[in-house]
């Protein structure tokens, strides 16, 4: 096979179907999928049409066109859940500064981490708020994610210890149970964690969010970025009115939305607040 013939492919898979495929995810995710990602798009479908016994691509565009099932199953298998515990440390030192900050008798904290995926990111600020405000914090994090399956996964708070190798000794000590038996070589978020957060599934697209705000941060970070520019920006325009008085939206490393929205204004590392004028 010459260096420039296409891979023989256990299933036909066509130009076309990656087109297909790529506006149904962003119809139904708002998800704008590059076009690096042929190879990507192949591999994570091809495990769909295995478990349904299906020929081609194209045979499963026709059965997601017929079958509303298969639809969170599609945008499970596209979307990428990369995530670790205390990811961009920088984020929660900034929260628990925030905490002690507003911190009074009687003030309770809402947190929002919009996309929970397997649950690191969540169960940090957990962590974050216990260790800025002792035990039993006033905090409660709604996590969301639009993946049903890591959200499954986040809740049963349970992880290989090579995932927590990097956070030390002491917050390992305290915040997590070694596993034995059949769980060793894993780890399981202690209970008093656990309890300041609670999941649930979100597409940020749908019309309606079951959400109950004001939050005082709302943690979105990593996202947008697979979102075009015109999406970022209604996706700014009804979060942003969700922050309370002074609140603060965390973006990702990558992230950048001064030329994206004028509701908000950077005030720290990919850290922004609602813009004087803006607030809803």
């Amino acid at each position: 096979m010459s260096a420039h013939q296409e891979p023989r492919r256990e299933f036909e898979y066509r130009r076309t179907d990656f087109e297909a495929i790529r506006r149904k995810l962003y119809q139904c995710a708002g998800i704008s999928m590059a076009d690096s990602k042929q190879q990507l798009v192949y591999s994570r479908i091809a495990r769909r049409l295995r478990v349904l016994g299906l020929a081609s691509f194209s045979d499963y565009l026709d059965f997601l066109q017929q079958h509303d099932e298969e639809l969170e199953q599609f945008i499970n298998a596209l979307t990428t859940n990369l995530t670790a515990f205390f990811r961009e440390a920088h984020h929660f030192d900034t929260l628990a500064q925030y905490l002690r900050q507003h911190a009074a008798p009687g003030r309770r904290f809402q947190l929002w981490c919009a996309a929970a995926s397997t649950g690191e990111e969540p169960y940090s600020m957990a962590i974050a708020a216990l260790e800025a405000l002792g035990d039993n914090p006033p905090v409660s994090i709604h996590a969301t994610d639009i993946d049903s399956r890591v959200l499954a996964q986040a809740a049963g708070a349970s992880y290989p210890i090579e995932r927590v190798k990097e956070i030390g000794s002491q917050r390992l000590k305290r915040f997590f149970l070694k596993g034995t038996g059949k769980n060793a070589g894993r780890v399981k978020v202690r209970r008093e964690v656990r309890q300041l957060v609670r999941f649930s599934q979100l597409n940020l697209l749908a019309p309606g969010w079951p959400l109950e705000p004001p939050y005082d941060l709302i943690f979105c970070r990593n996202v947008m970025i697979y979102f075009d520019k015109p999406t970022q920006a209604r996706l700014l325009d009804r979060m942003v009115p969700l922050l309370a008085p002074g609140g603060l939206y965390i973006a990702g490393h990558s992230e950048s939305f001064s030329h994206v929205s004028k509701r908000i204004r950077l005030v720290g590392k990919t850290t922004y607040q609602v813009a004087d004028g803006s607030a809803a």
